[in-house]
């Protein structure tokens, strides 16, 4: 049975559902509906909620519960993300499984509250210290913010690591129908977890080594971590892109608006198709190299300068020109002027993606 609901009330219940017993949090809009949930949804299940003072202290809190193998979610936006990157930091450091959802706003500073894709390198890049990433995931409906949330508690189990769910303000404040799953999960509490009892009395959880092997070594198992991510766990979609000579890339809410440029160019007789990563790490390099062997240009859209862009031009090493269009501060581009664009585009590339009856012109 669908229900007609937020995504970011998507996010709790799914999470409920996916076995999450604990939310600590500070609200943050376009994000506040998340916590304000989480208040409502986590008690009854017999969970915990704690609004906590700061975005600093809700990542320890998270940190504190994911030690004890319990799973546990926390949510912000831009500012607060930024505020929590040195906990993520030891969250990773310590191998330690949990979501975080960051609803992007616009900024940098404090910005505004409308809808932007400005956080990509915070998060996908690792926005704390050390030699860490996170599993990120980028939902493109509110659907997805229900499944993906679900998916992102099992990542961060089987790789043992912070895992971001990344959505803009958009995706969190439209309503869709969401069908969610008929029973719920109970994970079972995992053997490594420390949970105050003489079971676990010998578990250690920990991000130091003051010996430069001993971190070096575990720094290299973390790695060896993130490698068999990136071979077993990319996610995409593609759309029209088996005879695409024109590839648009883009995630989450500029997807959606990509696809409808996309039937508008093939109504116009340009063969363009759409590449959407729906892991942003790990990347889906190899996609786009194979893609790269037909495709003739890369058209990249985001809701910022440019951030996921270096991605794809790293991950085409050259073989393709890879172009960008981009808003910010809250705008979100419309399907009409994308496709213009991507005319533009097509008649620099002259005459490889031309309509036969321009060429006839």
């Amino acid at each position: 049975m669908k229900q007609l609901i937020k995504g970011n009330e998507a996010i709790v219940k799914s999470a409920i559902l996916a076995g999450c017993r604990a939310f600590y949090g500070y609200p943050i809009t376009p994000a506040s509906e998340i916590a304000e949930a989480a208040a409502l949804y986590l008690p009854r299940a017999g969970g915990v909620f704690l609004q906590a003072e700061s975005e600093v202290a809700a990542i320890n809190m998270l940190y504190g519960a994911a030690a004890a193998g319990v799973r546990a979610l926390t949510a912000s936006s831009g500012p607060g993300i930024s505020l929590m990157q040195e906990g993520i930091s030891y969250l990773a450091g310590a191998e330690l499984p949990c979501v975080i959802a960051d609803i992007m706003r616009g900024g940098p500073g404090l910005g505004n509250i409308a809808p932007e894709q400005g956080d990509y390198n915070q998060v996908v890049k690792g926005g704390g210290h050390g030699n860490y990433r996170t599993l990120v995931l980028a939902p493109d409906s509110v659907q997805e913010m229900a499944d993906l949330t679900r998916l992102a508690f099992d990542l961060a189990d089987e790789y043992r690591n912070p895992v971001v769910v990344l959505a803009d303000g958009y995706t969190g404040q439209m309503m869709e129908p969401v069908e969610f799953p008929a029973a719920a999960m109970l994970p079972r509490r995992p053997a490594w977890a420390v949970d105050g009892t003489a079971a676990t009395r010998r578990n250690l959880i920990t991000s130091i080594y003051l010996e430069p092997d001993q971190l070096e070594a575990h720094v290299r198992k973390l790695e060896t971590k993130y490698r068999r991510a990136e071979q077993q766990a990319v996610r995409f979609e593609s759309h029209r892109t088996e005879d695409a000579e024109i590839v648009l890339v883009g995630y989450g809410i500029v997807a959606r608006i990509l696809k409808a440029v996309v039937e508008q160019a093939r109504a116009q007789g340009l063969a363009v198709g759409l590449l959407r990563p729906i892991t942003l790490y790990p990347f889906p390099a190899a996609e786009l190299r194979r893609l790269s062997r037909q495709a003739l240009a890369f058209l990249v859209v985001e809701m910022s300068t440019g951030q996921m862009v270096e991605d794809v031009r790293l991950a085409l090493e050259g073989r393709r020109p890879v172009e960008f269009y981009g808003r910010c501060g809250g705008n979100v581009p419309s399907a009409e002027e994308i496709l213009r664009w991507v005319r533009e585009r097509a008649d620099h590339y002259w005459p490889a993606f031309a309509p036969e009856e321009m060429a006839d012109a």
